[in-house]
């Protein structure tokens, strides 16, 4: 049957969405909450609960806000389930979580993705078989999967660029890839994009509307979060913070020009710096142990790399006015013996009113911010009809973020409770790990 615009039954199906929408994104809400939310009237909601509490969608468990009784809202645990991966330069990790924002089994391991492409995908596809059957969830739940790379995603083609730290990936299409292997829909987004989505949503980055993610790894990327959108912009390179040049006579960058960012801060330019005094084997990781145990080489190290990303971010801030910078990665534990220097280049590079309003933060979610960002990069693209009609289900295509036929920049903003855990590779199916 064919609704009306504008009739009662399609105005119903409206609020419906709304509904779903609003608990979807939050993870779980109070009935109040929701009509703040929506819109809807208090009774509006009441009555919209109770339908899909009946139909199965929802779960309502009591709560309490504001010291009264309330009642929470959340999409039921068995209504579906969704995928994140996330591969960087050595680890691959993948989260099987449901749709009330719980993770239900999570794993890392490591990885050599320089080696193969192929080599690359059979290991996701192995492991997200492995986790989905290990939680016994049925393959016709499975919504989709959230797909992290750490390099640009061309939004018109799918391809990973050329600029990207994994050069055996180059070319590559790689939606396309797991989307052939697992057969669902396939979400794909660089790596610092996600980590923005997880911060923004379960993390440091909560309620801020504007905000800057920035990764340091093999390379630097940032997330950028605009009016509450992740940014990427028409081609999809937006947030390559790397590549901003600091010295035009500096070290040769992998992008071919000469002082980028990256060669004063990623790790493959500044560990040999230590290899003399420290050994070969030197990770990010360790450097950073080092510093907080008072090492002067490292500090000395990790100070000079917060002055160099101050100087990106106040950047930043010139250009776009953030009101908040998640420093993610390894470098995120070294707290303020990188963020204090990372504040006073800001303080120093940037015009005043920006650097008064900018709030400079670690990340809360260490390194799993990219593969629940993942996760939520599903949840925020799955359409309400695939929870309201689940007989009608979806096509098992694969999408890229930006791409004509896609909701292009859609919002990534939504509420949250408590952080997941965070520092573990390996979350014990059945250890359900609660997010909201």
């Amino acid at each position: 049957m064919v609704e009306t615009p504008g009739s009662q039954s399609s105005l119903h199906r409206a609020n419906l969405e709304r509904v779903v929408r609003a608990v979807r994104m939050a993870g779980s809400l109070t009935q109040a909450e929701i009509a703040r939310t929506t819109g809807l009237s208090a009774a509006t909601v009441s009555n919209i609960v109770r339908e899909l509490k009946q139909s199965g969608t929802v779960q309502v468990t009591p709560t309490s806000a504001g010291g009264r009784r309330a009642r929470a809202v959340s999409l039921s645990g068995d209504a579906g389930a969704v995928v994140g991966v996330d591969f960087g330069h050595s680890h691959l990790r993948v989260a099987v979580g449901n749709l009330a924002h719980q993770v239900l089994a999570e794993e890392a391991e490591p990885i050599d993705v320089d080696a193969s492409a192929d080599e690359g995908f059979d290991r996701a596809e192995q492991l997200v078989h492995r986790l989905v059957a290990a939680t016994g969830i049925s393959r016709e739940k499975l919504i989709g999967v959230g797909l992290g790379v750490p390099g640009p995603i061309d939004v018109e083609t799918g391809e990973l660029g050329s600029t990207s730290i994994l050069p055996g990936w180059a070319g590559t299409h790689p939606r396309q890839e797991l989307a052939s292997r697992l057969g669902v829909p396939v979400y794909v987004d660089n790596d610092a994009n996600l980590g923005a989505l997880g911060e923004q949503v379960w993390g440091n980055g909560r309620g801020a509307g504007d905000l800057a993610y920035i990764k340091v790894a093999s390379g630097v990327g940032a997330g950028l979060v605009i009016s509450g959108q992740i940014y990427r912009g028409p081609g999809g390179t937006a947030g390559e913070i790397g590549h901003i040049t600091l010295d035009e006579s500096g070290p040769v960058c992998r992008c071919g020009n000469r002082g980028c960012l990256e060669t004063f801060t990623a790790a493959r330019y500044v560990l040999p710096l230590l290899h003399s005094s420290h050994g070969t084997d030197l990770t990010m990781t360790r450097v950073v142990e080092l510093a907080r145990d008072g090492d002067p080489g490292c500090r000395r190290v990790v100070a000079d790399i917060g002055r160099h990303i101050g100087s990106g971010v106040a950047n930043l801030c010139n250009l776009l006015n953030p009101s908040r910078v998640v420093l993610g990665g390894d470098l995120a534990e070294a707290g303020d013996l990188v963020l204090g220097p990372v504040r006073d280049s800001v303080a120093r590079y940037a015009i005043p009113s920006a650097a008064r309003q900018l709030t400079v933060v670690p990340g809360t979610l260490g390194g799993r911010a990219e593969v629940l960002g993942a996760l939520a990069l599903v949840l925020s693209e799955m359409g309400d009809a695939t929870l309201l009609d689940p007989a009608g289900g979806s096509s098992h295509g694969a999408q890229v973020k930006g791409e004509p036929g896609t909701r292009r920049n859609r919002s990534a903003s939504a509420r949250a409770g408590a952080s997941p855990e965070g520092g573990r590779r390996r979350t014990p199916v059945g250890a359900v790990v609660g997010f909201s």
